[in-house]
């Protein structure tokens, strides 16, 4: 698999797993507006148990809205070229693991079965690793990583 056809497999992937969380939250979100409505008025001024389906549900919607915003966040890397130095939208191979620089999702299968790791650009790992390019090597947790490859 070319270099950008596994790019393309792993944001598909991550989009994968974030239209699929979404779908659970959206459902979950319409249970505990139904479990809110449900139970009706609250008993007394003090009932706990209303506000705590209230809560629920605002919860719930928080994290779809976060889901919906990295969504927004896969669309804005470029499919249409390779990347030249570790960062947004940037597949990074070191040593010790394979990296996507996309946002927080954790272990991906890309197409050719292999696993990757995405991440976000904001944890420690791809600060380290930021603006270098296959060759070059980086410091993380007191320990060189050599980057192998960057696309």
């Amino acid at each position: 698999m070319d270099k950008l056809h596994l790019k393309k497999a792993l944001i598909e992937a991550c989009r994968k797993i974030k239209n699929d969380t979404e779908i659970n939250l959206r459902t979950a979100v319409k249970e505990a507006e139904q479990s809110a409505n449900e139970y009706g008025q609250p008993k007394d001024r003090y009932d706990s148990y209303r506000e705590q389906l209230s809560k629920r549900r605002d919860m719930l919607a928080l994290q779809l809205i976060k889901v919906q915003e990295e969504l927004t966040v896969l669309d804005r890397i470029d499919l249409s070229r390779l990347c030249e130095k570790a960062g947004f939208g940037a597949v990074v191979h070191t040593g010790i693991q394979k990296v996507f620089i996309s946002t927080g999702i954790g272990k991906v299968k890309a197409g050719d079965g292999s696993e990757y790791f995405a991440i976000s650009p904001a944890v420690p790992f791809a600060k380290a690793v930021q603006g270098k390019k296959a060759g070059d090597t980086a410091e993380f947790n007191g320990k060189i990583i050599s980057i192998l490859d960057v696309f």
